[in-house]
C-alpha cells in the first residue's frame, strides 16, 4: 500500500487539490464522495489532517471509517 507524509495528507484538504482525504490510526481514508465532508470540512473538523486525536469528543465511533476506502498509510 501507499505511503504518504503528514505534508502530502494537507494537500488533500478539498481546496489545493480535488481530493478529500483523512487519516486516522495511521489509515487514510479517501472522504471525497461524502456529502458530510463537502469543501473539506465537517463540522469542527478539517480534511487534510489525522483525526486520531479527534475522535473521542466525535458524536459517533471509528466504525463511520469502514464507509470508506483505504487510499494509503501515513508515516510519520
Amino acid at each position: 500500500m501507499k505511503t504518504y507524509t503528514k505534508q502530502q495528507l494537507a494537500l488533500r484538504n478539498g481546496q489545493d487539490k480535488p481530493e478529500i482525504w483523512v487519516a486516522y490510526h495511521g489509515e487514510i481514508y479517501d472522504v471525497s464522495d461524502s456529502r458530510l465532508w463537502k469543501n473539506g470540512k465537517h463540522y469542527e473538523h478539517w480534511a487534510g489532517q489525522d483525526l486520531t486525536d479527534e475522535l473521542p469528543d466525535a458524536p459517533h465511533t471509528a466504525e463511520v471509517f469502514r464507509k470508506f476506502k483505504i487510499i494509503g498509510l501515513l508515516t510519520e
